[in-house]
């Protein structure tokens, strides 16, 4: 049976975990993108994650003006699901390392980053809607739609580049 303060927890409490729980992930990927370039062997795949590397800073940025809006302060809260696919990353950067195959592994591994944060950001664009912050509906918005661009932009990358030269 659940315990008198977790029956008590509501939506707001959830939105603000999970704000927690995004703004960690943001975090750590901002510190794996310049080893993804580093690695990358494609310049269009290299480009790519520069230039998320700087939606990114700007994608935390607007984390921390929802913190903000919530009178909290902007710390994260540990996020095993994008540890687990940074390392899966980090595995496939060391295992196809100068390989054919080493941009199509990380096009792979930057999209499931990106489909993790597609889910996230959507699901706190409606949770901010439902709790009747507009404000921050809209600057989850902003990022989800970048993350939608940006999975867009490595599916043809890998569509037109990596995925022929790793066949």
């Amino acid at each position: 049976m659940a315990d008198k303060k977790s029956t008590e927890m509501g939506l707001e409490d959830l939105f603000l975990d999970t704000v927690k729980d995004i703004y960690y992930a943001e975090r750590q990927i901002l510190k794996t993108l310049p080893k993804m370039a580093k690695a990358a062997q494609s310049p269009e795949l290299k480009a790519g994650f520069e230039k998320h590397l700087q939606e990114t800073e700007g994608q935390i940025e607007r984390l921390e003006q929802v913190f903000e809006m919530l009178g909290k302060p902007a710390r994260g809260k540990t996020c095993d699901a994008i540890l687990g696919i940074i390392e899966e990353g980090k595995s496939i950067m060391d295992e196809f390392k100068g390989s054919i195959a080493l941009d199509a592994g990380l096009v792979s591994s930057a999209q499931a980053v990106e489909h993790y944060e597609m889910a996230r950001y959507g699901t706190l664009k409606a949770w901010a809607e439902q709790l009747g912050m507009s404000e921050a509906a809209a600057l989850f918005d902003a990022t989800l739609q970048e993350e939608i661009a940006t999975d867009q932009a490595l599916s043809q990358i890998g569509v037109t580049a990596v995925n022929q030269k790793a066949a």
